[in-house]
């Protein structure tokens, strides 16, 4: 019992993992002895917090943007290169974009749909085989999703994509658990609140305590609240778990449907 929660020695791979809820990840991993990999669109930002990170454990900086098929190729044949095994695959490299229902681009329509799923699915089904190959039945590797609890519950925000790609994400995630649970892989999804991160930094200033008072917990997510669900979902005590679509977000989401 007292290693349910044991990550020594697993790989890791995080994808925006230079800021933000997946910079919170990558340090929960670093800080519990995963050798974690991080992508960032931006080299620089993922290789200065790749440094960063280094002075509590192993962090490794493999910038690439993922909505470019051929940079992902080559992301995910620099880590296969290296034949390791590839224990965490953390989906979490996101976008968003907000503009008023009648003005809405198909740019931005296409940017966050990109990132947010057609990125998900792909670099899933290219890491598919090693994840495989370093799972066993008792030990299975896994994939974690970031969504959002606004692909559960309404926004409030005119963000018209980032909603529908996050509900594709949870269903891609159900889809997906389903699938690869016969080759020793769990899926599941994070549905994070309202964290601090740069996606939420202008709403935070414009509505940060109108939003604080609307969490039942009374506060904006910290970073140990991510390492911490991230964590479980990496470890044995979660070896049973697969499909499921967890809500991080001090109770904000039951708030929500109570006020409608």
């Amino acid at each position: 019992m007292k290693n349910l929660f044991d990550l020594n020695g697993k790989t890791a791979l995080v994808t925006g993992g230079s800021r933000g809820i997946g910079a919170m990840i990558a340090e929960g991993f670093v800080r519990n002895n995963v050798k974690t990999y991080i992508t960032s669109r931006k080299a620089e930002a993922c290789d200065i917090k790749a440094k960063e990170l280094s002075e509590f454990g192993e962090c490794i900086s493999v910038p690439a943007d993922l909505t470019d098929m051929n940079e992902m190729d080559k992301l995910v044949s620099r880590i296969k290169d290296k034949k390791e095994k590839l224990n965490i695959l953390v989906n979490n490299a996101g976008a968003a974009w907000g503009a008023s229902f009648d003005d809405f681009p198909e740019n931005g329509w296409d940017k966050v749909m990109d990132t947010n799923v057609k990125s998900v699915f792909f670099l899933t089904q290219k890491f598919a085989d090693i994840l495989e190959k370093s799972a066993s039945n008792t030990d299975p590797s896994r994939i974690i999703n970031v969504g959002s609890i606004d692909g559960i519950g309404i926004p409030r925000a005119e963000t018209y994509s980032y909603p529908a790609s996050k509900a594709a994400v949870h269903q891609l995630t159900r889809v997906l658990a389903n699938r690869l649970a016969k080759r020793n892989i769990n899926v599941n999804a994070i549905a994070p609140g309202p964290f601090q991160s740069n996606m939420m930094a202008h709403t935070l200033r414009e509505h940060g305590e109108e939003i604080k008072s609307s969490v039942p917990r009374g506060r904006i997510g910290i970073p140990e609240d991510m390492a911490g669900v991230s964590i479980f979902l990496s470890s044995k005590a979660s070896s049973y778990i697969t499909g499921s679509i967890i809500p991080v977000d001090g109770g904000s989401l039951i708030a929500r449907r109570h006020m409608v």
